[in-house]
C-alpha cells in the first residue's frame, strides 16, 4: 500500500562537463553510481529514515482501513446467504465506499511522500555533485560516467575506476553527519530503484 509508494523516487543525471582545454596525455576516466552515492551518504540515510517516520502514522492508518475492508468482505461472504437483499446491498455499498476512500488516501499519501522525497533528494544531490566534482579534479579525472542511469553507455568498468565509495566517504567527511545506527533486518527500509530524473545541479569549478 503506502509502503509500495515509499521509494527513493528520484535519480540524478550527471551534469554535462563544462567546456575546457583538452588535457595533455591520455584521458583518465572513472564511473560512479551517482544515485546510489546520494542515497548511501550518512545524510541521505538519515533524511530518508526521518521521512519514513513522518509517514508511518499514515501508513498505519491505511493498513487499518485495508484490514477493515477485508474483515467486512469476509463477513459479507460468510453471512450473505442469511441476509436480505437490501442488507446485502447496504453492506456491499459500505465496502465499496471504503475501497474508494482507501484508493484516494493511498494515492494522496504516495504523492505527498514522493514530493517530499524529490525535494530532499534534489538538495542533497546538488551537494554530493559538488564533492564529486572536487574529488575528480583532485584525482585528475577528465571524464566521469554515471552507471546508475537506466540507459548507461558503460558496458564494462574495472573495479579501480569506480569512485562511488570514495565520493560517499568524502561527502560524509565534509558533512560531518554521523552514520545512522544499524537497523534490525526486519525493520530495514527496502527502497526500490528510482528512475525519474532530477534537476541537474549547477556545475562549477
Amino acid at each position: 500500500m503506502l509502503a509500495s509508494g515509499m521509494i527513493l523516487s528520484a535519480a540524478a543525471q550527471t551534469p554535462a562537463a563544462p567546456a575546457a582545454a583538452a588535457p595533455a596525455g591520455p584521458a583518465k576516466i572513472a564511473v560512479i553510481a551517482f544515485q546510489l552515492a546520494v542515497a548511501q551518504t550518512n545524510e541521505g540515510q538519515r533524511d530518508f529514515g526521518d521521512l519514513q517516520k513522518k509517514y508511518a502514522p499514515k501508513e498505519a492508518a491505511l493498513k487499518t482501513l485495508s484490514d477493515e475492508i477485508d474483515n467486512l468482505t469476509k463477513q459479507l461472504q460468510a453471512q450473505g446467504a442469511s441476509l436480505s437483499e437490501g442488507e446485502r446491498a447496504n453492506r456491499a455499498k459500505v465496502i465499496d465506499d471504503k475501497k474508494k476512500q482507501l484508493d484516494r488516501d493511498s494515492q494522496d499519501a504516495r504523492d505527498a511522500f514522493q514530493g517530499d522525497m524529490q525535494d530532499m533528494y534534489n538538495g542533497l544531490a546538488s551537494k554530493v555533485y559538488d564533492v564529486m566534482q572536487s574529488y575528480a579534479e583532485q584525482q585528475g579525472f577528465t571524464l566521469i560516467l554515471d552507471i546508475s542511469q537506466q540507459q548507461s553507455p558503460v558496458l564494462f568498468s574495472a573495479n579501480g575506476t569506480n569512485i562511488t565509495k570514495q565520493v560517499i566517504d568524502a561527502y560524509n567527511l565534509k558533512s560531518g553527519v554521523p552514520a545512522p545506527p544499524p537497523q534490525p533486518a526486519a525493520e530495514a527500509p527496502k527502497p526500490a530503484a528510482p528512475r525519474p530524473a532530477a534537476p541537474k545541479p549547477a556545475a562549477t569549478h
